[in-house]
């Protein structure tokens, strides 16, 4: 499958196998959605169970809080995570935060998908990556997924959470790939990252659309007889901080690789994991390559913005011959 068929997959499972299972969204139902995520559902479940709802994304959010304090499990989507800021409001004041203001008397379980990132030419505020803005709010998880097969058992661990949980979709990579995802139901755990490739000189760090760029960098620094060790952390909150510790002891060495801004961008909080736990392994300093601390730029300058293999090659270059 493609991570977008995966998904849509994932979708299918918990809505054939659990009655709660709710989807909201702009276009989703007639329509498909935008990227067809969910083509085909509310043709087999129904307009009550696959909700096209106005283009409200406060709205969405809002009314999706109500369904979860009342026993359903709903999962909005999204059009682009740039639409999410409407919703900041409630998901600050309210999706957060129910669990603790209602002392554990309710808790919001809750998905809400969002495609991000740059490299599709989409139009203005179609692009943001921002995660940041969702991993420093206590009660939230934030999942990004790299491939079909994680997204699918992602999804489904998600939608399963007691908790809400921010789901980001790298659009870059909804038809990127295909791979083995499996039939039914499945999950991947929460919290726990992934080793892609083993190495030794340096440890590279990537998530969800970057994963592709940092695994193409540590290919062509083989070539250089640079031997990297590829991680993706797959969870952004909670952060599998034994996986990051145990690579960056082993290797001495870590590259940080996202496509949001530098400023205010998780890879602040990866570094100070890092301090936290290995500062004394360390033979050089922490690199990171992001994206640009400006708005992402249309078409022309929007490759441009991203991180690519060519930089991030550079910086382990840097960090191995520091």
């Amino acid at each position: 499958m493609t991570m977008i068929q995966a998904i849509n997959d994932g979708l299918k499972t918990m809505l054939e196998l659990d009655d709660t299972t709710i989807l909201l969204g702009e276009d989703i139902g007639k329509n498909g959605g935008v990227f067809r995520a969910t083509e085909g559902l509310q043709e087999i479940f129904g307009e009550e169970r696959v909700v096209d709802t106005p283009l409200s994304e406060s709205g969405i959010v809002g009314t999706s809080v109500g369904l979860a304090v009342n026993g359903f499990k709903p999962v909005v989507e999204m059009q682009f995570m740039g639409f999410i800021y409407p919703a900041y409001d409630q998901i600050m004041t309210h999706v957060s935060r129910l669990r603790m203001k209602t002392m554990g008397h309710y808790s919001a379980p809750m998905v809400i998908r969002a495609p991000y990132g740059a490299g599709i030419r989409a139009p203005e505020i179609h692009s943001d990556s921002a995660e940041a803005l969702f991993t420093h709010m206590p009660g939230m998880k934030v999942i990004c997924p790299a491939t079909p097969y994680d997204a699918k058992g992602l999804l489904i661990e998600a939608i399963e959470d007691p908790d809400p949980v921010i789901f980001m979709e790298p659009m870059r990579s909804y038809r990127a790939q295909r791979e083995e995802v499996p039939e039914g139901k499945y999950t991947v755990e929460i919290g726990k990252g992934a080793t892609l490739q083993e190495g030794m000189d340096v440890t590279v760090i990537a998530w969800g659309a970057m994963v592709p760029v940092a695994l193409k960098a540590a290919k062509q620094a083989e070539q250089k007889n640079i031997n990297c060790e590829v991680l993706d952390l797959r969870t952004l909150y909670p952060l599998d901080r034994d996986l990051i510790a145990e690579s960056v002891q082993k290797t001495g060495r870590a590259v940080i690789v996202h496509e949001a801004h530098g400023t205010g961008g998780l890879g602040n909080d990866l570094l100070s994991v890092i301090n936290d736990t290995s500062f004394l392994y360390l033979r050089a300093p922490i690199e990171r390559v992001t994206g640009f601390d400006v708005p992402v730029p249309f078409f022309a300058l929007e490759e441009h913005y991203l991180p690519t293999a060519k930089r991030v090659l550079s910086s382990i270059e840097k960090a191995v011959h520091f």
